[in-house]
């Protein structure tokens, strides 16, 4: 087998047809590279406008509860919602963190919950089932049965956890992505207040461009400025802004806000310090980055850098004393 693959990589012909094959490969996936680009940030602001849409019908449908009229609703015809209201899953399986948690990952309305809730049941009846078919079907495990069922349950269990664990990976990542934008954010929206704009403009405003650092940040803006409009109280916007995102640094500015609204402080100096104290915090957070890697750096300088030093300085004199001997 070996002959056969030196004897064909030492044919000419056959590496100008790898070569040709790959190069005309390459020209292809360049070509088509454009085309399968999505617009991520086009799509979330689609997203955020379907939101803003829905937040004006709940209020127009409040107001006409209110007077007393019917109000209209549509429900979905989904499996994922017929499942979940036959089996009464939202009961039991549904709980008021895990709300929280699906808008935290930018995952709203009734459709994310519901298959929240449709892949919190069928994720680890499937994973028991599969363990149960791999291990007494298809691997034949030679090992005592209670053993095979214990494993079969573990794999239950990690069915259970992983849409929480799947859930907080996605928070953990949109936390970051929106904690990176947040100095820049302040920034833009201190130049928006202070140029005259107002609140509701200026965070339109920043929603806007902020999009290109940071799409979640550029989400939860355009979504704040929604819900300031077609809300009856800015306060619970700004509110909501705080509890959507789980941020420390976004629920003081979300006070700052709160204040200014109720008190007619002025915003533009506050925002100002807020944007001060995010650049000092940034700046802290990297020097602790870089204070803590020469501790971190020394096991692998140890494990890998020295012993190949050693090699390069003693190599030669080992040498030498074996030729002089």
């Amino acid at each position: 087998m070996l002959d056969l693959v030196i004897a064909k990589l030492s044919d000419g012909h056959f590496v100008a047809g790898i070569l040709v094959a790959l190069g005309c490969a390459a020209s292809v996936l360049t070509l088509a590279m454009p085309l399968l680009q999505t617009d991520n940030l086009g799509r979330r602001m689609k997203a955020v406008s379907t939101e803003r849409e829905k937040i004006r019908q709940r209020e127009r449908e409040r107001i006409a509860v209110n007077q007393n009229k019917a109000a209209l609703r549509i429900a979905p015809k989904r499996l994922f919602k017929d499942v979940v209201d036959r089996l009464n899953l939202a009961s039991w399986l549904g709980t008021e963190r895990a709300k929280q948690q699906l808008a935290m990952a930018g995952y709203r309305g009734a459709g994310a919950e519901y298959t929240f809730l449709f892949f919190r049941l069928v994720t680890p009846i499937t994973l028991f089932l599969a363990a149960l078919l791999y291990m007494f079907v298809i691997l034949q495990w030679d090992k005592p049965v209670l053993m095979k069922i214990g494993v079969a349950i573990g794999a239950m269990y990690l069915g259970i956890k992983a849409p929480e664990v799947f859930l907080s990976n996605t928070i953990s990542k949109r936390k970051r992505s929106m904690e990176r934008a947040y100095p820049n954010t302040l920034d833009l929206l201190l130049i928006c207040v202070e140029s005259g704009m107002s609140i509701e403009h200026a965070f339109r405003k920043v929603s806007m461009e902020v999009g290109a650092e940071s799409i979640p940040m550029a989400e939860e803006m355009t979504l704040l400025a929604a819900e300031m409009s077609f809300l009856p109280d800015r306060r619970t916007a700004f509110e909501n802004l705080g509890v959507r995102t789980g941020l420390e640094s976004i629920r003081a500015l979300v006070t700052v806000l709160v204040q200014a609204e109720r008190y007619g402080t002025p915003l533009g100096a506050a925002l100002r310090v807020l944007a001060q104290e995010s650049r000092d915090a940034r700046m802290t957070a990297a020097e602790k980055k870089a204070a803590a890697l020469p501790p971190a750096l020394t096991v692998p300088m140890i494990l890998f850098f020295l012993p190949g030093l050693f090699a390069a300085i003693l190599t030669p004199a080992i040498i030498q004393i074996n030729h002089w001997t």
